[in-house]
């Protein structure tokens, strides 16, 4: 019966976990498309969004944290719960990002400025859709999937590589937009940021599986080497 319990308690929790990915992936699709249409609007809209990503994840949080206080997992239930506490930290983050890139949107006002929009929004593209997987391999318990999906952030840093590139080229034709250009970068950043974060959901799909908790990084697992997270 207790058993019973804690996998339906789990499960709840676990769905709303997913619930609380829809409303960052959102947030970060739409802070993109607000950055490429200057919209300021949405923008705002975005901000006063992120509270809502806030409360779901407090909230989430208070029910993990009673299930460990009630049912006393062990083992791998822990490791499980332990993951979700860790992966609603990195969603709320990411959804900071997506904030950050609105409130980009709003310094940025209307600009004549030509942005190097397909690679960001390219950028965007890319990140959440290694988030929803990285949310799938989770789910499914899925290893090799997870350390596929981390391998993708290389992906993501040669796009960043790329508007940065363009960014660059910009202010040597014109110098005069280097803060707008800069505002930009910054967004640049944002989106290479949340695949990083990606990274990390996909380390605690593998932690919870096999307990051990190794920084994915593709350079060195290729040669065999993996550091320990300090």
């Amino acid at each position: 019966m207790l058993r019973k319990t804690f996998d339906e308690s789990l499960q709840g929790l676990q769905d709303e976990v997913l619930v609380l990915a829809s409303l960052v992936q959102e947030m970060i699709t739409e802070s993109a498309q607000a950055l490429a249409d200057r919209n300021v609007a949405l923008a705002e809209r975005l901000i006063a969004q992120d509270t809502q990503i806030n409360r779901k994840r407090f909230q989430i949080e208070a029910g993990l944290l009673t299930l460990i206080a009630t049912q006393g997992p062990i083992a791998r239930d822990l490791r499980h719960v332990a993951a979700l506490l860790e992966i609603i930290t990195e969603l709320e983050r990411i959804g900071d990002y997506g904030k950050g890139i609105a409130k980009i949107v709003l310094m940025l006002g209307e600009p004549e400025f030509e942005a190097p929009m397909p690679t960001l929004q390219t950028m965007a593209l890319r990140a959440t859709e290694m988030m929803r997987l990285a949310l799938d391999s989770f789910i499914q318990q899925d290893v090799p999937a997870a350390r596929e999906i981390a391998a993708r952030d290389d992906e993501v840093d040669a796009l960043y590589n790329r508007a940065y590139e363009e960014l660059l080229n910009l202010i040597i034709e014109d110098p005069n937009r280097i803060e707008q250009a800069n505002q930009y970068l910054w967004a640049a950043h944002n989106l290479e940021r949340v695949a990083d974060r990606v990274t990390n959901i996909c380390e605690r799909t593998i932690f919870t599986v096999t307990g051990e908790m190794r920084e994915l990084d593709t350079l060195e697992e290729e040669s065999g080497v993996a550091g320990i997270r300090g």
